[in-house]
């Protein structure tokens, strides 16, 4: 008998109930290695890498990749020693029954099953109206049939040219066919006036021979021709067409909307908001980064400063579940980074007990894997503070919604030039940036929240701290 081994989706988190495969790294007949990747499954919101926890060889893969979304525990491959035979393998998973898979279990197999003499019978698989070798997603597929749409005519957008549901809707609409009109052409000088007036002249259809010029020696100006425009004469607008394009939400903005929507609803929130100045920061960041030899951006010091400020407050570190307030010893910062997938916080962990360029790698780090979609459950597991910072963009001031379960979360605005007056009385220009804490009334406070704020007003404005 032939030691076979079920390979199942696993279970990520406790919101995970289904994962898609996006790519097999392995075929049927391929011998790996423990610590080889097996295939890439994405969830809502990361794409995880699922490698070899042991080596065997790959004898039938259930769920090829691109499909749909597959329940957590479904049986997506059989692994097992190289001498098992087809009818041990059809036997195996005709005898397969999905475990029970626990939160913590990252690649949950059952223990190796003795697969039965007696061959099962090979499933019917119904074919397709539309047979084709590129990835498309079931959706896609469907909305392909009932459109009777050519595959070939459509685009694919996903990972390695995946057709979507959104592809192949886009690829069902009519071609645009704008009407260009091209520049207004201007008539030939022969009459004395400014050129505006001439082309005001030609926009409305006024002959400019019957407008008496008001100007210096009878020139005819922007104001005689607009005085000549009836409503006889002036031309009808041409309105353009403006039909909405209906794109459905994707799994990802459904998410943050749900989490958005429950956090502004159940949590009372309130805000505190403060300006700091920063050009001893700005001086300090460019001295640091040559001793230190990085690159570490503004945010990476402000991080490192509410890390500190979170030591010294630990009643702003802390989450909130239900009537219990978990207070934590260290800073778990989530950072937010708009990613390919939508709105993600990975967390730099422990960023208390990290200098300035542990955390510039840790953030590089994180951001470079959000960008490519690799982020993993690990990755954005817990946080105790989240700060998200909007000032690269050109936003001044804002005020951030609250990642539950965390008490509260720090937006941060750019950094704006101002007048302000100096300590020996002169004027000059200085470097300010708004900050704004949103915070849990529930768990926190406003003095609690205010004396957070002043800590760290007190370290971006006296960044030597930063350093302690």
């Amino acid at each position: 008998m032939a030691n076979l081994r079920a390979f199942t989706m696993p279970k990520w988190g406790i919101e995970m109930t289904q994962g898609t495969i996006a790519e097999w790294m392995v075929a049927e007949g391929d011998a790996f290695k423990r610590g080889q990747t097996l295939c890439l499954i994405e969830t809502d919101k990361i794409t995880n890498e699922v490698d070899a926890e042991f080596a065997a060889v790959v004898h039938r893969v259930i769920i090829a990749a691109g499909g749909g979304a597959e329940a957590v525990g479904t049986l997506l491959a059989v692994f097992g020693d190289a001498d098992a035979s087809a009818a041990e393998v059809d036997a195996f998973v005709g005898n397969f029954k999905a475990a029970n898979v626990s939160v913590a279990a990252k690649k949950a197999e059952p223990a190796p099953v003795a697969a039965p003499s007696v061959p099962a019978p090979t499933p019917v698989v119904t074919a397709k109206k539309i047979e084709t070798n590129r990835p498309i997603s079931p959706e896609a597929l469907k909305l392909a049939e009932e459109l009777a749409l050519d595959l070939a005519d459509v685009t694919g957008t996903g990972r390695n040219g995946r057709i979507s549901y959104q592809d192949v809707q886009q690829a069902s609409l009519p071609a645009a066919s704008p009407v260009l009109q091209g520049v207004a052409a201007l008539p030939a000088n022969t009459h004395y006036a400014s050129p505006l007036a001439h082309r005001l002249a030609t926009l409305h259809g006024v002959d400019l021979g019957r407008v008496k010029g008001t100007g210096p020696r009878g020139r005819i100006s922007k104001a005689d021709v607009l005085g000549a425009v009836t409503k006889s004469t002036a031309a009808p607008p041409v309105l353009a067409d403006n039909t909405p394009q209906i794109v459905p939400m994707d799994k990802i903005r459904k998410v943050v909307a749900r989490r958005l929507t429950e956090a502004k609803q159940t949590i009372p929130h309130f805000y505190l908001r403060t300006t700091v100045a920063v050009d001893d920061l700005l001086a300090l960041r460019k001295t640091a980064n040559m001793v230190l030899g990085v690159k570490a951006s503004i945010n990476d010091y402000l991080i490192r400063a509410v890390a500190v400020a979170l030591a010294k407050h630990r009643d702003v570190n802390i989450q909130v579940h239900g009537d219990a307030i978990h207070h934590f010893p260290h800073a778990d910062i989530s950072v937010a980074v708009a990613s390919p997938k939508g709105l993600v916080t990975p967390i730099v962990r422990h960023a208390d007990l990290l200098r300035v360029d542990q955390i510039a790698a840790t953030t590089s780090a994180l951001i470079a894997k959000a960008q490519a979609g690799k982020l993993n459950y690990a990755d954005m597991d817990g946080g105790t503070f989240s700060i998200s910072n909007l000032g690269m963009l050109g936003i001044e001031q804002f005020d951030a919604i609250i990642n539950p379960p965390q008490g509260a979360i720090l937006a941060v605005g750019s950094i704006t030039r101002v007048m302000a007056e100096r300590a020996n009385g002169d004027v000059a220009f200085a470097s300010r940036m708004a900050l704004s804490l949103s915070c849990d009334h529930r768990a926190i406070d406003g003095a609690t929240g205010a004396q957070f704020m002043a800590t760290l007003k007190g370290l971006i404005e006296s960044p030597e701290g930063l350093f302690g």
